[in-house]
């Protein structure tokens, strides 16, 4: 029995919203978000950002909206390897839109909330603004990235392992960087670091992996 197939209108839907939480992060915070888009190559956006960070902050929710659409859609790439199919695909990515936006924000609360049980406030709130920031630059990539693998290509397994890997080594930059910049900070308090690395850092996909992997 055949399938009922849907087009790829809802994936041009997504990606326009994309867009346009994009242009909205530039027009209403244009200088900040010219030094967004250097992030990788310079560190001035961390320097001069980092220390008017707020716990809701308008910029940093487009372009949060901006990432978990990206991951959604990459997500329900990978997870039927570039195949369009039935109709209840359009629920799939809408809870895997949802998982990961919940996934993020729990991780980042429990985070939160861990960092002052351990009284390593100032630095984790550093780390954590580093690490959302590289995020949230991977979503400005995966623009690009998942029209090509909707409209251009037909991917394949080593096609997502390659965006994967470019994907991850981007990340790395980001958590690099900032052990590099702040590695006398992190000296004095290398137990609690530690612990926090391995208790959200670690865990947290370990468990991730297990599930999808059962599922």
């Amino acid at each position: 029995m055949l399938r009922n197939l849907i087009s790829t209108e809802v994936f041009t839907i997504l990606i326009l919203v994309s867009l346009l939480l994009i242009a909205s992060a530039k027009l209403i915070y244009p200088k900040r978000f010219s030094d967004f888009t250097s992030i990788v190559v310079n560190f001035k956006y961390l320097k001069m950002y980092a220390r008017d960070q707020k716990f809701l902050d308008g910029f940093e929710a487009l372009l949060f909206g901006n990432l978990v659409i990206g991951l959604a859609i990459f997500s329900y790439q990978f997870y039927n390897k570039g195949q369009i199919v039935s109709e209840t695909s359009e629920l799939l990515l809408l809870k895997i839109g949802f998982a990961i936006a919940l996934f993020i924000l729990i991780k980042v609360l429990l985070e939160r909330l861990i960092s002052s049980v351990l009284n390593i406030d100032p630095i984790i709130n550093s780390y954590l603004f580093q690490k959302i920031s590289y995020k949230n630059f991977i979503g400005l990539i995966l623009i690009p990235v998942n029209g090509i693998l909707i409209y251009t290509i037909s991917p394949n397994t080593l096609i997502f392992i390659s965006i994967l890997s470019v994907l991850a080594i981007v990340n790395c930059i980001g958590s690099l960087s900032f052990f590099k910049r702040n590695q006398n900070i992190i000296k004095k308090n290398l137990f609690y670091f530690i612990l926090y690395l391995c208790a959200l850092e670690i865990s947290p996909y370990v468990i991730l992996y297990k599930l999808i992997t059962s599922i």
